[in-house]
């Protein structure tokens, strides 16, 4: 892990449970026991942000990550501590268990409202769900957060067959609670050439 930023968050997360880290976002998520609350990215430690810390953030002069989908700029919950952070770990401990509270909190909210598993969602079978888990992504949570482009690029690195683009369109649908042929032409012909 030549990561510096992601290597330091790590170890120092590691007492709050099990850690581990997926690339997400351009950069790379990071987890607790499948809850992801923090993101390294550009040589910085993004912590996650709700209703009630994205206003403190704010105040202290934190910026969100943002990044591109489809050309147009996306900004994300999860804000960037700065560097003289790391001169206090305790404040990025603080930070961090409350990020890992309130993500855990709204996971079980979106369980207990949505499908708990991948294969009951529209579009996607058991063998969907199989494709999914061989590529890391094991739950209904970890297919929002990872979107259709880049969970269909972890199955096509997972997989010796070639999958098809309907597989592509299946998986946006599934996101959307919608059958996949209800998806326009041009949002396929725009999520085709972001695989490429």
């Amino acid at each position: 892990m030549d990561n510096p930023i992601l290597k330091n968050s790590m170890q120092l997360f590691a007492q709050l449970g099990r850690v581990k880290s997926r690339s997400m976002f351009g950069g790379f998520g990071i987890f607790i026991d499948d809850t992801m609350f923090a993101l390294a990215v550009n040589n910085k430690l993004h912590i996650r942000t709700n209703r009630q810390t994205i206003a403190k953030f704010k105040e202290l002069g934190y910026k969100p990550y943002v990044y591109k989908k489809r050309g147009f700029p996306v900004v994300t919950k999860y804000f960037a501590l700065p560097e003289d952070c790391w001169q206090d770990q305790d404040v990025i401990l603080t930070h961090a268990r409350s990020a890992l509270e309130f993500a855990k909190t709204e996971k079980v909210q979106q369980s207990e409202t949505k499908p708990n598993r991948l294969k009951d969602l529209p579009n996607l079978r058991l063998a969907t769900e199989r494709m999914l888990k061989k590529a890391g992504i094991e739950s209904v949570y970890d297919l929002q957060e990872q979107g259709s482009v880049e969970a269909f690029k972890a199955i096509q690195r997972t997989h010796s067959n070639t999958v098809g683009l309907e597989l592509l369109w299946a998986l946006e649908g599934a996101i959307n609670g919608t059958h996949w042929s209800v998806i326009p032409q041009n949002k396929r012909e725009e999520l085709a050439s972001l695989i490429n």
